[in-house]
């Protein structure tokens, strides 16, 4: 079945491919002229689909994959298949006859064809399975709440099609959490002779580390047989955030205190940042410029406070900001926060930090590759030393770039932090959003900030 599919794939990318140059060729011309030698063109672009697709995993089951994440490799794939085209064309010392404007339409067309088709098959797919056709059985082999969690997550994704079968547990006397009907077993015999009897292609070992013996007692026990065998590592108890996987020389690897944004993430994220920040820093550039002269006639000294921060990896950077204070000596090593009525803080000043238009020059940080525009926010060098002993998990904050705004500061964690309480609750923020974090978290704290966050009672 899995055969037929794929070979029914690949010819829908093929067809897709033709179908997509003649229609660009309709759109871009009136005449036949030329269509012949665009038609070699696509030929070689069909073939290389079909040579880097696979790949890619273009064609690999679908079964629990995202639709985002499909749709991802489909895009990234025909990138590099037009990529490879155009360099043969220039090789061939034919690229000069080739339009321009046609390659654009045909790329696009195409494109969009191939991952729309897969949407709508995803989502007819999706459709069958909440219906109770094409499943896929599994056994599950876990511990406790780890069990619970795995059961969970097949009963809330319908549309995978996966269905938990049968659940062995290898603490008996412990409660499994389940909508579903799923049988129980508590005896290793029991449940291997339950999995052949009902033909279940799956058997997912959702174990801890800790029952290695059991790891491989059921791998061995299912090693002579058509079963897919998965392990599925509780490692919670060691893990800062959720083990995502990676590949180190070859070998499969799970983090366990690294980044939770994998390298793609970063680099859309990268991208957001700098174009994002381009054309805000355009767009307030008259309020820049009334705020640095506001600042000039305000007080003696510099438009700009500039303070050393750690950034991603603990590397340290100068942050900007308008100034606020009056030129003041600060003691080596003693930090001394803007409190409510502070003395030092200028009328200007004031204004400028309870509308947080303070902030805007870290837009420059942000081109300079040393923020984001949303992550946790640095906190002065000072606080680092004090606080990364005495909060659980404040070091982790710098496992990404810091941000202008971030998750803490539209919860109301803004501010002077004048209690451990205050620190703490910014810290759990700044890790839920390393756990959660999307680019739709992004924007909507981006929104949150514009419409909620500028002006708040904690900025003084």
């Amino acid at each position: 079945m899995r055969l037929i599919t794929g070979l029914l794939a690949r010819l829908f990318d093929v067809a897709m491919i033709l179908s997509g140059a003649l229609v660009a060729s309709q759109i871009r011309f009136e005449t036949d002229s030329q269509r012949s030698f665009y038609l070699a063109f696509v030929a070689f672009a069909a073939a290389f689909a079909l040579a880097v697709f696979p790949a890619l995993g273009v064609y690999e089951s679908w079964r629990g994959r995202s639709k985002r994440a499909l749709a991802g490799h489909v895009a990234l794939g025909w990138l590099l298949v037009q990529a490879c085209a155009m360099v043969l064309m220039f090789s061939l010392h034919q690229i000069d006859f080739v339009s321009r404007l046609w390659f654009v339409y045909w790329t696009g067309i195409s494109g969009a064809a191939m991952m729309a088709g897969r949407m709508v098959t995803h989502a007819l797919l999706g459709r069958m399975r909440n219906a109770g056709l094409n499943l896929q059985q599994v056994a599950v082999a876990a511990c406790a709440e780890h069990c619970d969690e795995i059961i969970r997550k097949m009963e809330m994704s319908p549309a995978a099609g996966f269905r938990a079968n049968a659940l062995y547990n290898l603490r008996p006397g412990s409660a499994v959490a389940t909508a579903a009907p799923v049988r129980v077993f508590e005896e290793h015999a029991a449940f291997a002779r339950y999995v052949r009897e009902q033909n279940i292609g799956e058997v997912w070992l959702a174990l801890p580390l800790t029952e290695e013996r059991s790891i491989l007692r059921l791998v061995d026990e299912f090693r002579n047989d058509l079963i897919n065998i998965r392990f599925m590592p509780d490692v919670r108890t060691l893990a800062l955030f959720e083990g995502s996987m990676t590949d180190l020389l070859g070998l499969p690897t799970i983090n366990l205190a690294a980044s939770p944004l994998p390298p793609k993430a970063m680099v859309q994220k990268e991208l957001f940042d700098w174009f994002f920040a381009l054309g805000a820093l355009i767009a307030v550039s008259p309020i820049l410029l009334a705020c640095a002269i506001a600042v000039k006639l305000s007080s003696p000294g510099p438009v700009f406070f500039r303070q050393r921060r750690k950034g991603a990896d603990g590397r340290v950077f100068s942050i900007y900001k308008f100034r606020t204070m009056r030129l003041h000596e600060q003691k080596p090593g003693l930090l001394e926060q803007a409190t409510r009525d502070d003395p030092r803080i200028t009328k200007v000043g004031g204004f400028l930090r309870r509308t947080s238009l303070d902030e805007l020059p870290q837009f420059f940080n942000v081109l300079r590759g040393d923020m984001s525009v949303v992550g946790p926010r640095p906190h002065a060098l000072e606080h680092d030393d004090l606080y990364q002993h005495i909060v659980s998990g404040y070091i982790h904050r710098y496992r990404i770039k810091p941000g202008i705004t971030g998750w803490a500061q539209i919860n109301g964690f803004r501010g002077e932090t004048d209690r451990l309480e205050k620190m703490e609750g910014r810290v759990a923020h700044d890790l839920y959003y390393l756990r959660n974090w999307s680019f739709a978290l992004d924007v909507k704290i981006i929104f949150a900030t514009v419409f909620k966050g500028l002006h708040h009672p904690n900025a003084y």
